[in-house]
């Protein structure tokens, strides 16, 4: 049976949002493309209508992540001035909901850790992908008259994810929740968003 261009991109998608979830679920090395194809009712031959390997999957994944994820800051910017926006992208990043999170959520949690050991393509997604987060952070600093809105954005990045990687490898609940909640309460008084601008 053929199908028309439309149903191979929608098929295409869909196995993109498969494998993000499964990156994020499993890790990048464990990631099983039969796992991938059957999740969205496919068979495994049908991978190579979509991908030149697995090592693309990946990195097409990977990209999916990101999208996903600038998906969500757009939502905090979506109708909000710079203050209110950021305070709204706090409140989801180091929330106890996004820490428990195991197939959404933000990508560099997931993969900071096997970033080095990914493949180059894999990686350059991974790096392009930390470079737009900085950038669209950066943005909203500028809008808010910082300084040095991009070196701001990066430390803000590292403080994000590391935050949230270490309150993940925390087995202690309550413990997890204060290493967020400290960490936001460390950032919104460093930027001052406690006062309406």
């Amino acid at each position: 049976m053929r199908y028309d261009p439309e149903h191979k991109q929608r098929t295409h998608e869909r196995l993109l949002k498969a494998a993000a979830r499964a990156i994020r679920r499993d890790g990048p090395e464990r990631v099983s493309v039969a796992q991938v194809m059957g999740e969205v009712g496919l068979t495994h031959g049908g991978f190579y209508a979509h991908f030149k390997s697995r090592d693309e999957l990946i990195a097409e994944g990977v990209g999916q992540m990101f999208r996903e994820s600038a998906a969500r800051l757009a939502k905090s910017l979506e109708g909000r001035g710079p203050r209110e926006a950021l305070l709204d992208y706090l409140d989801f990043y180091l929330s106890p909901a996004h820490r428990n999170a195991r197939t959404s959520g933000c990508p560099l949690p997931f993969l900071s850790g096997d970033a080095p050991r990914l493949a180059e393509p894999v990686r350059a997604r991974f790096a392009a992908g930390v470079q737009a987060m900085e950038d669209r952070l950066a943005a909203v600093l500028t809008a808010l008259g910082r300084s040095e809105p991009q070196a701001e954005a990066g430390a803000l990045v590292a403080e994000l994810v590391g935050t949230v990687a270490l309150a993940r490898a925390e087995p202690d609940e309550a413990r997890a929740e204060r290493m967020l909640a400290a960490a936001r309460e460390r950032i919104v008084r460093r930027l001052d968003l406690e006062t309406p601008q």
